[in-house]
């Protein structure tokens, strides 16, 4: 996982973009402005389309 990583929350399909990583933590600003910390394994990272 990388810094903008376009990624979805496993959990609720929420979709966001990863602003900072540390160790297997990744901060993530949501489609809704929110912002949070979280664990690189509840994450999908969605692939660019060409």
């Amino acid at each position: 996982m990388k810094v903008g990583d376009q990624v979805v929350y496993a959990h609720d399909g929420t979709k966001g973009t990863v602003v900072e990583v540390q160790g297997n933590l990744c901060h993530v600003i949501w489609e809704d402005h929110f912002s949070s910390w979280e664990l690189e394994e509840k994450l999908i990272v969605q692939e660019a389309r060409p």
